[in-house]
């Protein structure tokens, strides 16, 4: 099996580092955190990593490429050597109701230049989308990532395995992070369908039971694919969903 990395949104430090915790005495299978930078919440990725490292050799932060200007210097390098960080996941993190964050954005591309060029002992992950247009666009789009210096992907969330066997034919040489999220609401299920496009297999059920047998599913297929998968339980409770599934 590949590695197994969890999605933890950190919220504050006291919250967080309770799951931090708990992830460390109920799933020691877990060795990878990658942490997404949520905006709404006060915690920013520079003290999610310092909360995080003594719980975790492997993080992964998420940088968003419109928070980082194209000719400054990158803001994040001297956390990433103090803290021993050598991976991270660029993201273009465009959202129409947030300004961005620098007067000359780079986007995913010009940002895995930058970290390759500033950072070389960084490993660059970036993201893949199945959703959002065709298989066609959105691997030719990963192509210019990988020219720019990617070494990775994470992919948004999956939910049906012959979906991911069609994406897996495509990225046969690749580094694969795929994704896996509980859906157990009919309003969630809405969501993913109106925000991400997404579109759920025939034999999808809004439950407990449907998501672990799918995520031991998605377990047993990277392991067969030399590949990895992240957990990225946004609406439920972590330990609820995990037990059971490693």
């Amino acid at each position: 099996m590949g590695r197994v990395s969890l999605e933890l949104v950190p919220r504050s430090e006291e919250s967080f580092t309770v799951e931090l915790e708990e992830v460390r005495e109920r799933f020691s299978c877990i060795d990878t955190l990658n942490i997404p930078d949520i905006l709404k919440f006060d915690m920013r990725i520079p003290e999610a990593c310092r909360v995080a490292a003594p719980f975790f050799s492997n993080i992964i932060p998420h940088i968003r490429a419109v928070s980082v200007h194209r000719e400054k210097p990158l803001p994040f390098k001297r956390y990433f050597q103090e803290l021993g960080i050598k991976e991270a996941l660029v993201i273009l993190g465009d959202n129409p109701e947030i300004v961005s964050e620098s007067e000359m954005p780079c986007d995913s591309p010009g940002l895995i230049r930058k970290i390759k060029k500033e950072m070389p002992g960084v490993k660059v992950y970036a993201g893949i989308d199945q959703w959002r247009t065709t298989i066609e666009e959105e691997i030719a789009y990963a192509g210019e990532k990988i020219d720019a210096g990617a070494d990775g992907f994470f992919t948004q969330p999956f939910f049906d395995i012959d979906h991911m066997r069609k994406w897996g034919e495509h990225l046969t040489d690749t580094e694969i992070f795929w994704g896996v999220a509980p859906v157990i609401r009919e309003s969630s299920r809405k969501y993913w369908e109106n925000k991400n496009k997404v579109v759920f297999p025939e034999n999808f059920a809004c439950s407990m039971e449907w998501n672990k047998d799918f995520a031991r599913e998605v377990l047993d297929f990277s392991g067969s694919e030399n590949s990895h998968v992240y957990f990225c339980p946004i609406t439920v409770d972590f330990v609820d969903y995990l037990t059971g599934i490693i």
